[in-house]
């Protein structure tokens, strides 16, 4: 999870995560700085903010929210802490149930990038389910502005917030839709760490997919059941230099793992409405996956 107490910072982390355009980000360093010539200065040192390499992806690549193929709806369920929201979407006229995946958003609550992201995971036949880590404040929409829902998301917990995926864990599996052992989790940013968390603690997801997540101890590692494809950035250099200790563990543990590293991509590289979006490594990415989710919720059964 991406976490810092510099205001500046914070901007630049909204800012390649799509929240607002590099204007708006310009105008608001100024309102920390004081000064256009030092809102420069301060953005000046960010690798994040050169220009991403040119890169091409199918114009398609979004799902509309009436996508006429899928059933997309906001459901609310039990959770530990209350009503738990979320966005549940799955292939129209299913005949028979189907793996599951859960997707868990960045540090901005469930907004629209990642309720599409739930709709392209349906696109691919699964049933997805993108949780709202904000419900126990009300949900992602009391929270209109960036900067208060990143605010809002600061304030859960570890605890809570594991609560809360486990409890949506129990809720797709009540749903005739799926295949309850065959449910898989992706999420990006905060929410690759989420993923990580989750499957340390738990040993009932068949298949995980972090995108640039804080990765968990070490020690925690020995308890992980789960297969892993984790998806990183070179330029990411913090994110993905913990990697290292990881991999390390997860080979002398022989666990089923596999990491990718984009080269020449930063943080947020799969997030096409920021600036750091790089369409060939985020399709690249989600192909891999996809045929990742495929290989492990749909094996037959020995």
């Amino acid at each position: 999870m991406y976490e810092s107490k510099n205001p500046i910072d914070e901007l630049v982390h909204l800012y390649v995560d799509g929240a607002f355009d590099r204007r708006e980000l310009v105008q608001r360093v100024v309102r920390v700085t004081g000064s256009m010539a030092a809102a420069l200065a301060a953005l000046g040192g960010f690798e994040e903010l050169r220009a991403q390499p040119p890169s091409a992806c199918p114009a398609d690549v979004r799902v509309p929210a009436d996508a006429p193929y899928l059933d997309a709806r906001d459901v609310e369920f039990a959770g530990p802490g209350g009503r738990m929201l979320g966005y549940l979407a799955q292939p129209k006229n299913l005949t028979e149930a189907q793996p599951a995946i859960i997707v868990i958003h960045e540090n901005r609550g469930l907004v629209e990038h990642i309720r599409d992201v739930t709709r392209r995971a349906a696109r691919a036949g699964f049933v997805a389910l993108g949780v709202d880590l904000l419900s126990r404040q009300g949900g992602t929409a009391q929270f209109t502005e960036p900067t208060q829902q990143t605010a809002a998301y600061g304030r859960t917990n570890p605890f809570d917030r594991r609560s809360d995926l486990i409890a949506s864990l129990a809720y797709l599996k009540t749903l005739d839709s799926v295949i309850f052992d065959r449910i898989g989790v992706t999420g990006f940013c905060a929410g690759g760490g989420n993923t990580w968390d989750l499957i340390v603690n738990i040993d009932e997801i068949a298949a995980a997919v972090p995108f640039y997540g804080a990765p968990p101890p070490v020690a925690d590692l020995a308890r992980l059941r789960t297969p892993v494809l984790a998806m990183y950035a070179e330029r990411d250099r913090a994110l993905t230099g913990n990697m290292a200790p990881v991999v390390t563990a997860l080979l002398a543990q022989q666990r089923s793992f596999g990491l990718n590293i984009y080269e020449g991509v930063g943080h947020a590289f799969h997030n096409d409405t920021g600036a750091a979006y790089n369409a060939e490594a985020a399709c690249d990415a989600w192909a891999k996956t996809m045929t990742f989710f495929n290989k492990f919720l749909r094996a037959p059964r020995t």
